[in-house]
């Protein structure tokens, strides 16, 4: 029950300008002492780095006839889509940092130039990320950029979180090659 008392409380906390203000400064200092030192490991360059290559020929048509065949596989057991995302070697690292957050982070997955699913921890809802702010406001804007999405409620995580995105790049090269998406639990930050 205390549990429950917690996730019905956060959404009034977070409602406060300075409880959000707050919670930019809880998890900006997460991600630069917990996501940092892994957010450009070699092991997710080099799968963003060989998708790429496939998928950079990619139309529109291509990615959105993608996202529709991933979008019907969730929750089904034939998942020829979603299967290479989740079994992986970037995939297994990153299910690897999440169990060792001691449950701060719920997801992180990985996007490619194209805003296109590389590895991810979990499923998620959909495969193409780069309509949204955590793949234009990160790969989108180059090297350095960093997002931090609301505290809202994850359907795929069944927790409060947060998402602090941030662009992907290849330290061979210093350029952007995508973007990485962390959700962070937002009751453990504050």
């Amino acid at each position: 029950m205390k549990t429950r008392v917690l996730t019905v409380r956060l959404p009034m906390l977070m409602a406060t300008p300075l409880a959000a203000q707050d919670f930019d400064a809880a998890i900006q200092s997460y991600y630069a002492t917990e996501i940092a030192g892994w957010a450009n490991s070699q092991v997710l360059v080099d799968a963003v780095n060989a998708q790429n290559t496939t998928t950079a020929a990619y139309s529109q048509s291509d990615i959105d006839a993608l996202d529709l065949a991933w979008r019907a596989e969730v929750g089904t057991s034939n998942t020829p889509t979603i299967t290479p995302v989740l079994q992986n070697s970037a995939a297994g690292f990153l299910r690897d940092q999440v169990a060792g957050s001691g449950a701060a982070i719920t997801e992180i997955f990985v996007t490619d130039a194209q805003g296109l699913n590389v590895a991810a921890s979990d499923i998620t809802s959909d495969y193409w990320q780069g309509d949204e702010a955590k793949h234009s406001e990160t790969y989108g804007q180059g090297p350095g950029s960093i997002h931090i999405s609301e505290v809202e409620f994850d359907d795929s995580t069944q927790r409060f979180q947060a998402q602090v995105s941030f662009t992907l790049v290849d330290p061979a090269t210093g350029q952007s090659i995508g973007a990485v998406t962390v959700g962070v639990d937002a009751e453990s930050l504050m």
